[in-house]
């Protein structure tokens, strides 16, 4: 079976085809522009001009007739003056008329009227001198053999002036059946370019708008675009060309949205494994630290010990505790609650954790400013989780900030896409903010800056937020404080929630 063309070469084909007719038809019309050109200024500047002065010889010879025969008439010297003007007219005409372009023909018969006037005008000359003596009869004798070589010049001027007319007519018709060629290489030309041209259409039409108008349909199908399948865009280029540039939207959308994905599935593996390592050093350490916890309680109870034992007691009291906290976040790590979500305005739980922190932020020395227009929307959240969030902020706040500080809630609402319509917190505060080489790490589990500290408390808000839809991100960096920046869909997006 033969090889089908490719769709470049069925256009490349009659479009090549149209091209080449149009530059020999370019060509074939230049072509006869110059020839054209050519025989006109052939017919003008050596036929006109050579017919022109065949013709005043012609007169000029003529007229030297009349005024000779007048002088036989009246014998009048009046008409010997106006004969030798006209005689030296003829003359310069004939000279004249020799330096023009001619044909050899042409210039034969010049010189033999040359040759016959110089014998005509000196045979004319003894007339002259016969009538003037006196002798009238031998005048008019030789008279009659004058007659003839005046007749002999008339009829070469004639001749002269036929042949070129002959070649003026010749001329006429060479044109004119150059241009019937054309004019029938154009008509045959005209098919031929109106068939590759429907061919070319045809190519392009089928092969080419077409299934761009199909692509474009099929896509605004995929997309849901009900009215645009309904009425398709007669402009099948741009009508693809913002679909496709929605589908690298899209695109790109979901690329970042994977990208994410993986980020989060290579954090839940780390959390898988330090999951199974909390749940086994949990089981491991707190029954006994349990048991350690009752005994320092009932020792705290029935001893009575001197200033510097209760220093010593309070300080193991105080690391046994510090212990406890760290098992705690363990297990609340490795066997997170499930989410009771139920509708919540943030600004409800942003009230609630500042009511349950009032002490601890007085003792800090800490001023809370909330920036708020009014109540933000309803999301589908577990306010407890989400305090316990808040209430991991506001602590790492007031222990980066030492004695003293501003911390700044400030409560926002807007549209990011992709997640359409959100509700934002963002908790700053005025403290030295995250060093530069810390802030990719600082939501890693067990990764801390602080002296002690088990490094979950941003791990466990982070997984928290992710739990809701959400997300937790540090905004700004060190020398201006530190920005966190709590983010939630709105209730009405239709944010689905893991459970």
């Amino acid at each position: 079976m033969a090889r089908r063309l490719s769709l470049r070469t069925r256009i490349y084909v009659p479009l090549s085809a149209l091209v080449l007719v149009a530059l020999v038809g370019a060509l074939v019309t230049v072509w006869y522009t110059v020839r054209l050109q050519t025989m006109v200024t052939e017919l003008l500047e050596r036929d006109v001009a050579a017919l022109t002065a065949a013709e005043e010889l012609a007169g000029a010879l003529v007229a030297q007739k009349g005024f000779a025969t007048y002088y036989f008439l009246t014998g009048d010297a009046v008409w010997l003056k106006r004969l030798d003007e006209r005689s030296r007219e003829f003359e310069a005409q004939l000279e004249t008329t020799r330096q023009n372009p001619t044909m050899p023909q042409g210039r034969s018969l010049l010189n033999e009227i040359e040759a016959e006037y110089v014998r005509y005008a000196a045979e004319r000359g003894q007339v002259l001198e016969l009538y003037a003596s006196g002798k009238r009869q031998a005048g008019a004798n030789l008279h009659w053999d004058v007659r003839d070589r005046f007749n002999r010049i008339y009829s070469l001027c004639q001749e002269y002036k036929e042949l070129h007319k002959r070649n003026i007519a010749d001329i006429q018709e060479r044109s004119r059946s150059r241009a019937r060629t054309l004019a029938a290489i154009a008509w045959a030309a005209v098919p031929g370019a109106g068939l590759m041209g429907l061919g070319l259409f045809w190519v392009l039409y089928r092969q080419v708008l077409e299934p761009l108008r199909r692509l474009a349909a099929g896509v605004a199908q995929a997309e849901g675009d009900r009215l645009a399948e309904a009425h398709p865009s007669r402009d099948e280029v741009s009508d693809l060309t913002d679909r496709v540039r929605g589908l690298i939207t899209d695109v790109d959308t979901v690329h970042m949205q994977l990208r994410e994905s993986r980020e989060v599935l290579a954090q839940s593996e780390k959390l898988a494994v330090v999951g199974k390592l909390a749940a086994g050093v949990a089981h491991s350490i707190r029954n006994p630290l349990t048991s350690v916890k009752m005994r320092l309680y009932t020792l705290q109870r029935t001893l009575h010990l001197d200033d510097a034992q209760k220093e010593d007691f309070e300080v193991i009291s105080e690391e046994v505790g510090q212990i406890d906290g760290i098992v705690r976040s363990f297990l609340e790590f490795a066997r997170p609650p499930k989410l009771v979500v139920r509708p919540v305005s943030l600004s409800d739980v942003v009230d609630s954790t500042l009511a349950l922190l009032r002490h601890k932020l007085e003792s800090y020395h800490v001023d809370v400013l909330v920036e708020r227009e009014g109540p933000l929307p309803e999301v589908m959240a577990d306010p407890e989780q989400v305090k316990e969030v808040l209430v991991n902020l506001v602590l790492n706040a007031c222990e980066a900030m030492g004695v003293g500080g501003t911390i700044t809630i400030s409560e926002e609402e807007g549209h990011i896409a992709p997640q359409g319509r959100v509700t934002l917190l963002r908790i700053s505060d005025t403290g030295p903010g995250v060093p530069e080489t810390v802030r990719g790490r600082i939501f890693e589990p067990f990764f801390t800056t602080k002296e002690e500290g088990s490094g979950l408390g941003l791990a466990i808000a982070a997984r928290i937020m992710t739990e809701h839809g959400g997300w937790l991100h540090l905004a700004s960096g060190q020398g201006r404080g530190a920005t966190f920046v709590v983010g939630m869909p709105a209730k009405e997006s239709g944010k689905w929630l893991r459970s």
